[in-house]
């Protein structure tokens, strides 16, 4: 195995300004997200725009974000799990009826730029399993729908004891669909209530993201909650092509602890929620490792180039880490890759080739701009960010890209 290159990166906060140009205060009357910045960098920033999405129809109500993609038209997809709504939310679906609103939303509902619902589709279904608890969506070349679950129940049972091939309800969601963009079914890998560990080339578990490569049309899957590696599927057949843990080695089956900081030997396996995945234009595979805050970036083919860990003073091991979730910008070069911090409940902003930290938004809190448990987000063809709130805020917000802020 190649020596390992460690990058430890922290947020040196020089300035704290608007998000129009030149750092003046906007005269919008939408709020503006604070950002910092590293000195005499240009950076992207971005404006909250309050208003979306708009107000749902048919009284629903959008339960914890478990994922955002858009697809080729800039449409956004969002699944969410309407399970994770309380009774007392629910007043319209209860006998005798508790309140003029609400009822669950479709798990999947699709947007466009303005924040209009424009489709909306999802749940069991013939043919195929629909998860217990939703969680990953992505939508590839061909617009596709791809969405998985975790549902990872006792954890007693579906984390620390192995289940090879035995049924269990608690440890049911081991598989990813396949749908076209208006929700007719198309394909399904893996099988609910059967994995077989990190080594299985037949079954998966627990996997959390995904995204196709539309130059080998290789769906690669972030097997993810349960298992812990990479593993890579012919997008078109279902048919296994190959895997990889942490590093690029064979997946250790045993359990692990979580990293415990900037001060201890990083993790030689991934933590319990290898959480979401991209791969860039320029063909790297980034990994987000949650619980042992840091980025894995490899080839197609599992060959391990390098890693980088983010906020390494939040101790990963102490909290739920600090890489939920990555995307790229949309420029040529994909120059930055923003990462998704549920744990501080910031957007942090890295330049792509050096992987430096350059700038942040958000904070935690729940007015506009601000999260409570960042959870999946995804960049339009415009470099506008939606994210996903998956705990008690159930929230989706738009971040506006505005023209570039240079730091003072």
């Amino acid at each position: 195995m190649n020596f390992m290159k460690k990058f430890y990166h922290t947020a040196f906060i020089t300035s704290f300004c608007f998000l129009a140009v030149g750092c003046e205060p906007s005269t919008s009357d939408e709020p503006a997200v604070e950002t910092s910045s590293s000195e005499g960098t240009s950076v992207p920033g971005f404006q909250v725009d309050p208003f979306w999405p708009k107000t749902l129809p048919n009284e629903w109500l959008i339960g914890r974000i478990a994922g955002v993609a858009v697809d080729s038209q800039d449409r956004i997809f969002v699944v969410h799990r309407p399970g994770s709504l309380t009774r007392g939310e629910l007043g319209l679906t209860q006998d005798p009826v508790m309140s003029q609103c609400c009822r669950p939303a479709p798990p999947v509902l699709v947007f466009d730029a303005e924040g209009n619902l424009l489709d909306s589709w999802g749940g069991p279904g013939e043919g195929y399993d629909w998860p217990g608890t939703e969680h990953g969506i992505f939508v590839d070349h061909n617009d596709n729908v791809w969405l998985g679950g975790e549902g990872i129940g006792d954890p007693e049972t579906s984390l620390d004891h192995r289940i090879h091939g035995e049924e269990n309800p608690l440890c049911r969601d081991h598989f990813v669909l396949k749908f076209s963009t208006d929700g007719t079914f198309l394909m399904q890998i893996g099988e609910a209530n059967k994995t077989a560990g990190s080594n299985s080339t037949e079954y998966l578990g627990h996997p959390a993201d995904m995204e196709v490569d539309p130059e080998t049309n290789e769906l690669f899957v972030v097997d993810g909650y349960l298992n812990k590696r990479v593993i890579v599927f012919d997008a078109e057949t279902g048919e296994y092509r190959r895997h990889w843990g942490a590093y690029g080695k064979v997946p250790d089956e045993e359990p692990i602890g979580r990293w415990e900081g900037a001060d201890a030997q990083p993790a030689a396996d991934y933590a319990d929620s290898v959480h979401g995945i991209r791969i860039s234009k320029d063909g790297q595979v980034y990994v987000a490792d949650r619980g042992n805050g840091r980025i894995q970036i490899f080839t197609k083919d599992g060959t391990f180039i390098e890693e980088h860990f983010i906020m390494p003073e939040t101790r990963p091991g102490s909290s739920s880490g600090t890489v939920w979730d990555i995307d790229l910008s949309p420029d040529e070069a994909q120059t930055y890759l923003y990462v998704a911090d549920g744990t501080n409940q910031k957007v942090w902003v890295l330049q792509r080739d050096t992987m430096e930290i350059v700038n942040s938004f958000g904070r935690r809190g729940r007015a506009a701009g601000e999260f409570h448990w960042l959870h999946k987000f995804a960049v339009d063809s415009q470099g506008n960010i939606y994210t996903g709130e998956v705990h008690m805020t159930r929230r989706l917000q738009k971040l506006v890209l505005q023209n570039n802020v240079m730091a003072e």
